[in-house]
């Protein structure tokens, strides 16, 4: 064996484990790491606020502050009163929709239906749908749309109430679009203009990531990513 065939198998020997345990060390643990969404901004120092920060579990630590999810108050398909406190300590799915609609909303309220399927036995995992046409979207047609997807019972709520507090919450709350059109009668998906994304909230009310509502590889990712949370919050 020449001299060189050996310093490359010595070379070999010591630099392959290295990697190895680099790439096992970084690369997956960087997988299980999903990233927080919308933090708040200090105008003054121009950068991202520091400070204590109270967890669901009632602990505290510092950290980047992030936006959270403002309190609501309205009205589910049982037309029963609702507030936060139906996703207190769960992560959950929120998206904005109409029953009206005829283009959009069918394709994430089916691919919706999937993901609920999918864990369908966890109940740390909610659903929220917010009717941005709260006038026409009474109890009874929500309760009627949720049927129609097999939405299941204390899982997936579909909420209605003031149209100025849902489209409040839309815009300032999930950051997402919410428009009336105004659009003349005839004519609903000219009329109430919404986004197609779906938004991954954890526990602690933080935002985790926004997905497309219409493409299923997306809706995978967001598969993903609730089994990651869910394995997170089982070591905690």
């Amino acid at each position: 064996m020449s001299k060189k065939m050996k310093a490359g198998i010595l070379v070999a020997t010591l630099v392959v484990p290295a990697l190895l345990y680099l790439f096992l060390r970084f690369a997956t643990q960087n997988h299980y790491v999903l990233p927080r969404y919308l933090p708040l901004i200090d105008s003054t120092a121009g950068g991202a606020k520091i400070g204590t920060v109270k967890l669901a579990d009632g602990s505290e630590v510092t950290d980047t502050l992030y936006h959270r999810i403002p309190p609501f108050k309205l009205i589910d398909q049982n037309g029963d009163t609702v507030t936060q406190s139906i996703v207190a300590g769960k992560l959950y799915v929120a998206d904005f929709f109409f029953t009206r609609c005829g283009t959009i909303c069918p394709k994430i309220s089916s691919q919706l239906t999937r993901v609920q399927d999918i864990f369908r036995d966890k109940a740390t995992v909610k659903f929220l749908s917010f009717s941005v046409d709260p006038e026409h979207d009474n109890p009874a047609k929500l309760k009627e749309y949720a049927q129609r997807y097999d939405a299941i019972p204390n899982k997936w709520y579909f909420l209605t109430g003031k149209k100025a507090d849902i489209y409040n919450l839309a815009m300032t709350g999930f950051y997402l679009p919410a428009v009336d059109a105004g659009v003349k009668a005839g004519k609903p998906d000219e009329t109430f203009i919404h986004s197609e994304k779906l938004v991954l909230v954890d526990k602690d009310g933080i935002v985790r990531g926004f997905y497309d509502g219409t493409d299923k590889e997306d809706v995978d990712r967001l598969v993903l990513e609730i089994r990651v949370l869910l394995d997170i919050y089982s070591k905690e």
